[in-house]
């Protein structure tokens, strides 16, 4: 099973799909509560260059309460990551696919409710 949903975008540059991606993730629920700057962070930490690289850590309120609610520990998996990262001829986004990662956890609500924000991430994927 893939892990990750992912879409290509192609000609053009890591802030101009941030951008995008975030407005997607607003239009489908989801707000951005933390952002890594990969690169920044590797550079500073083992001065090692690299493509950029951004993890934001999307979340839609009403789906992780429910998911707290149905399984309390879950919010060690949360945020869903969704990663913008320069790659030849533009730059790819993978969002965590919350089905595949929700498999850890034997509880068929909780994997229910997976599917519902898979889909709302594929959405948001899509439409960046």
């Amino acid at each position: 099973m893939a892990y990750t949903i992912n879409r290509m975008i192609p000609d053009t540059g890591i802030d101009d799909v941030d951008e995008r991606a975030r407005a997607a993730l607003a239009d489908h629920g989801f707000g951005v509560l933390t952002e890594i700057d990969v690169k920044a962070t590797m550079k500073k930490k083992l001065d090692v260059e690299m493509p950029a690289y951004r993890i934001l850590g999307a979340c839609n309120p009403k789906m992780a309460h429910q998911a707290i609610g149905i399984e309390p520990r879950v919010g060690a998996m949360l945020p869903c990551n969704v990663i913008l990262r320069e790659v030849e001829g533009g730059v790819e986004v993978s969002a965590i696919d919350p089905v595949a990662s929700m498999q850890a956890i034997e509880n068929a609500d909780l994997t229910a409710l997976a599917g519902d924000v898979r889909e709302l991430l594929a959405k948001a994927v899509a439409a960046i």
